[in-house]
């Protein structure tokens, strides 16, 4: 079995860019209250990483995409109601 290979991303989308790193799988790490995570896309924002969602080798890159500006209007862009909507990690990426 070869070594995990990092994927990487950039995606221009309403003018602001985007830069996406996927990353291995994660074990659970239960002193720390970590559940474990497949090999996922995350999206990199001042030095954090939020996670975005699964990675498989060979994904098709329109689809990526378009699953990642899906993504974005749902959890970077999109307006909200309520305050707890902005204890998500993604919430705090400045969309201005």
């Amino acid at each position: 079995m070869g070594a995990y290979k990092v994927e990487q991303h950039r995606l221009i989308y309403k003018e602001r860019e985007f830069h996406f790193v996927s990353y291995d799988a994660r074990p659970a790490n239960e002193r720390r209250g970590e559940e474990a995570l497949p090999p996922m896309w995350f999206l990199m924002s001042a030095g954090r990483r939020v996670p975005v969602l699964p990675q498989t080798a060979g994904q098709d890159p329109e689809r990526l995409e378009r699953a990642f500006r899906e993504w974005l209007d749902h959890n970077v862009f999109a307006e909200t109601d309520t305050d707890d909507a902005t204890d998500h990690p993604a919430r705090r990426i400045s969309v201005g």
